[in-house]
């Protein structure tokens, strides 16, 4: 049952997830006034929960003995391609993470950010939404036996 559970939740965040990575990616192309803040604000808080989510039954899938077990995933060509997609996808948050930080600061003080930078932010939002189809894609090829060394 618990197996199950993870599994269910691990498959919503990804729903949750991808939705607010492409629509914090579109509010960031969209008029930046306070209402487009508050939209670029809320996909980011989603994309934040649904990353919680991932890593977290993600981690006690693989790790946790309720899935197919440790060395399944450690000897699994393509569970170490998801692993590097999600590398640099965490090191693509980090870097607009940080920037959207600032901007909701300098936003609660009613000041204006720099907006010079949503177009950048916009399109990696785009790459992170890419990031997680092929993460997508590595995990339903894992399911069906690929990537097993030797």
């Amino acid at each position: 049952m618990i197996a199950w559970l993870l599994a269910a939740v691990h498959l919503l965040a990804l729903g949750i997830g991808f939705g607010a990575v492409w629509g914090r990616a579109a509010a960031l192309r969209g008029e930046l006034d306070r209402d487009g803040l508050r939209r670029v604000f809320r996909s980011d808080t989603w994309w934040g929960v649904a990353g919680f989510l991932w890593i977290l039954t993600g981690l006690l899938r693989a790790f946790g003995g309720f899935e197919k077990g440790t060395t399944y995933y450690l000897e699994n060509h393509l569970f170490w391609g998801k692993m590097l997609f999600l590398v640099i996808l965490l090191g693509i948050e980090i870097y607009v993470g940080i920037g959207l930080t600032r901007w909701r600061a300098k936003a609660k003080r009613n000041e204006t950010p720099d907006l010079s930078v949503a177009g950048r932010y916009a399109t990696l939002s785009v790459v992170q939404a890419g990031l997680v189809v092929s993460m997508l894609l590595a995990a339903t090829a894992m399911t069906r036996g690929f990537g097993m060394v030797g």
